[in-house]
C-alpha cells in the first residue's frame, strides 16, 4: 500500500522500521566492552555518540507519537537543540552495555507505541515540523537507518532497502543542485532533481551526472562518503532540510 506517488504509508513504512529494529539489535551483539570508544562514520563522534543519539531521537519521536495518540501535541526535544546536543553528550560517557540497554529499551517503547497506532490515526498532528504522525514516523525510519549505518558496526548503508533510499531521494531534494541526475549502475533508476527546493521527477536533466549503486547515491546525498562514479566534479550539496 502506498500513497500517491509511490510514497510509502504509514503500515509500510512501520513494516520497513521493524527490519531496521532488528538490524539495530544485530548490530549492538558487536558493541563490546571498549568498542563505543571507536570512531563511528560521522567526524568527531563516537559510537557512543551515535548510539546516544539514536536514544534520543528514538524516544524522542515515540513521545511525539504518544501524545498524539491521546490528541495532545508536545516539543520533540524539551529545551530544544541545546538539550538534544547535551543529552547527546552526557549520554555517550557510558559503557557499551549501558548503551545496549538503553537503545535496546528504545527499541521496545517504540514498538508499544507506534504499533498502536491504526490506520486512521497517520494523519493526526505533531509538532515534529508542525506535521503529522506519518511524517515523525518517516523520520525516525530515516534517522534509525541512517545513525545504525554511522556506528560503524554490523551494518553499513549498503543494507539500506531500495524504498528508503527513494525515499531519502525526495525527502533531501532541496540538498540538490537543479539538474543533477543520480543514476543507479545496477539498476534502472535514473533520477534528476528539479529546482533544489522543490522536488524532483525522473526525466533527463542537463546538470551534472551521478552515478553508483542505489544506496551509495543515496548515502551520498545524505552526507555521508560512500564510492561513486560521476560525469564531472561532484556537486556541492546544500544544508539538510
Amino acid at each position: 500500500m502506498a500513497r500517491s506517488g509511490g510514497v510509502p504509508a504509514g503500515p509500510e513504512v512501520w513494516a520497513y522500521v521493524l527490519d531496521g529494529h532488528e538490524r539495530l539489535r544485530i548490530a549492538l551483539a558487536e558493541l563490546t566492552e571498549g568498542r563505543e570508544r571507536g570512531p563511528s562514520r560521522l567526524p568527531d563522534w563516537t559510537r557512543a555518540h551515535v548510539l546516544s543519539h539514536i536514544e534520543g531521537i528514538g524516544r524522542a519521536l515515540t513521545r511525539q507519537a504518544r501524545y498524539a495518540l491521546k490528541d495532545e501535541l508536545i516539543e520533540v526535544y524539551d529545551g530544544g537543540r541545546p538539550a538534544r546536543d547535551a543529552g547527546i553528550e552526557a549520554g555517550a560517557v557510558r559503557s557499551a552495555a549501558e548503551l545496549t540497554a538503553a537503545v535496546t529499551a528504545t527499541l521496545a517503547e517504540a514498538e508499544t507505541v507506534w504499533g498502536s497506532v491504526g490506520d486512521t490515526d497517520w494523519d493526526r498532528p505533531v509538532r515534529y515540523r508542525d506535521g503529522d504522525l506519518l511524517g515523525a514516523l518517516r523520520c525516525w525510519w530515516r534517522e534509525l537507518e541512517v545513525h545504525t549505518a554511522d556506528a560503524n558496526l554490523a551494518t553499513c548503508s549498503a543494507a539500506w532497502p531500495r524504498e528508503l533510499c527513494l525515499h531519502l531521494f525526495d525527502f533531501l531534494a532541496p540538498r540538490a543542485p537543479a539538474g543533477l541526475t543520480l543514476v543507479e549502475s545496477d539498476g534502472p533508476v535514473r533520477y534528476t532533481f528539479g529546482a533544489g527546493s522543490t522536488g524532483s521527477t525522473r526525466s533527463a536533466g542537463h546538470g551534472p551526472v551521478v552515478r553508483g549503486r542505489l544506496t551509495d547515491l543515496a548515502a551520498w546525498l545524505a552526507g555521508r562518503d560512500p564510492h561513486l562514479r560521476l560525469d564531472g566534479r561532484l556537486p556541492e550539496l546544500g544544508p539538510w532540510p
